[in-house]
């Protein structure tokens, strides 16, 4: 495995296939309450974990245990909470409440806190969302700026970032949400057949390339929206040495992680409901061969997620028993799709083929070659059953931070990829018909199925029956 090259911006935060759990060089053992083996950490108690987060004049911490602490801590202590006592300790620690401070050592701790600072707020923008973090911030910088002038500007620059960033975040969100009501509400429940005037997708974008580059848009743009911390808030349970509250007692904060979900199952329906749609077998056979194309072209982007839920729309049972039509199609190239995304050995193909994305990314010399958009409920099975077969406390009470090493790994390498600008030209008009087409519900698949080629057994001729 190669390590990353070293960038100056937030990326290299987590290197992750270069990802370093070492985080002392130590042995065996144990360093103020940290305990290592082999030279990495594996536990520690919570406060000793905070206090292994808190720069010093000559101490910084390394960005793999920044990025694995704020990502987990979140399970054990709200960020809030965490930020207030680690600025509690830094005062402490540096004497800011003394009537004269020591300006000499403060010049020394003081880029070390704005650097912890700027990172915190670039990895995990969606944390200050909430007031006190900003007070937090803010108080933190006021008790160090009478050292230094230029500590004044770093805050203001490290503020407007902030706000740049959240603002560009809940637009998208607003977007996404604007689309997905529009969708569910008005368009979605063909009960059957709908008049022909239906523009069908072979009329808006016919090169399924140009189709697979304007689905790479979509993903890319959804992808973008999802913070690291969803995937651990989408398994909070209750802390067992909190017995009170599970720590985001508020709502869970996953919305971008279940909206992207939800675009991959309106994929699914809508290639189905193109295909269930034309009255004639032959249009029916084109318009698969069409959607094979585009997967076999989402494979070769990297785009491993429309490339799923383009099989998945193929293999829907309205869609696949449509035989007479399916005799229409040269099949041997889905066939070859369906094997790369074959379920069995665990996927065992599939993550042959991400892991081949992944190292190209690694190399990559343009945007071009660095995508890898991959399987997305695979993922989030992966990072549930990591997190369901491990406990987040050792029988001592200690963090299992060897735990959450290996959740920062999978979580670290989504977010390098999911950070890459998309090369292709947008194309307004197909990403529009994307997420506005009508479609099938279930029930409505079904329906356009039997009228397409008429039930072929009882359970079928009973099904039908019900559904008219």
């Amino acid at each position: 495995q190669e390590g990353m090259p070293q960038t100056l911006t937030s990326t290299s935060m987590f290197t992750p296939c270069g990802f370093s759990p070492h985080l002392h060089s130590s042995k065996e053992g144990e360093q103020g309450g940290l305990i290592f083996q082999d030279g990495n950490l594996t536990s520690a108690s919570l406060d000793a974990l905070i206090q292994h987060l808190i720069p010093t004049t000559d101490y910084y911490p390394e960005k793999a245990y920044i990025f694995t602490f704020l990502l987990s801590s979140r399970l054990f202590i709200e960020p809030h909470e965490l930020l207030s006592r680690v600025c509690h300790k830094c005062i402490e620690q540096q004497r800011l409440d003394d009537p004269v401070l020591d300006k000499a050592r403060i010049r020394k701790f003081g880029p070390k806190i704005l650097q912890l600072l700027t990172e915190w707020t670039e990895t995990f923008p969606y944390d200050f969302q909430e007031e006190r973090m900003i007070g937090h911030l803010k108080d933190m910088i006021h008790r160090i700026a009478p050292c230094d002038e230029a500590y004044w500007k770093k805050m203001n620059q490290l503020l407007q970032a902030l706000n740049q960033k959240l603002a560009t975040l809940s637009h998208g969100q607003e977007g996404i949400v604007k689309i997905s009501t529009a969708v569910s509400d008005k368009l979605v429940a063909f009960k059957t057949k709908p008049p022909s005037i239906q523009r069908e997708i072979l009329s808006v974008c016919s090169d399924p390339y140009t189709l697979a580059q304007q689905l790479t848009h979509v993903e890319l743009e959804r992808l973008s929206h999802i913070g690291p911390e969803e995937f651990v808030q989408a398994f909070v349970h209750k802390d067992p040495l909190d017995g009170t509250k599970t720590c985001f007692s508020e709502q869970k904060k996953t919305s971008n992680l279940e909206a992207y979900v939800k675009w991959f199952n309106r994929l699914c329906y809508l290639v189905a409901t193109e295909i269930c749609m034309p009255a004639k077998k032959k249009q029916r056979a084109q318009v698969i061969e069409f959607f094979i194309d585009v997967a076999r072209e989402c494979f070769n982007i990297g785009n491993f997620n429309s490339l799923m839920a383009i099989i998945s729309g193929m293999n829907m049972s309205p869609v696949s028993r449509l035989k007479k039509t399916w005799s229409k199609v040269k099949t041997a190239k889905f066939f070859i799709l369906e094997h790369q995304m074959d379920p069995t050995g665990n996927f065992y193909n599939y993550r042959t083929a991400l892991r081949g994305a992944a190292h190209r990314s690694l190399t990559a010399h343009s945007n071009r070659e660095k995508i890898v958009i991959p399987f997305f409920s695979l993922l989030i099975k992966d990072i549930y059953f990591l997190n369901e077969g491990c406990a987040n406390r050792l029988p001592n009470g200690h963090v299992n931070f060897e735990k959450f090493l290996e959740l920062a790994k999978q979580v670290g390498e989504f977010i390098t990829w999911k950070q890459v600008e998309c090369p292709f030209e947008q194309d307004p008009n197909i990403i529009h018909y994307l997420h506005t087409a009508p479609i099938f519900t279930e029930d409505g698949l079904y329906l356009a199925s039997y009228e397409s080629e008429s039930p072929e057994n009882q359970t079928e001729k009973d099904r039908w029956k019900s559904l008219r």
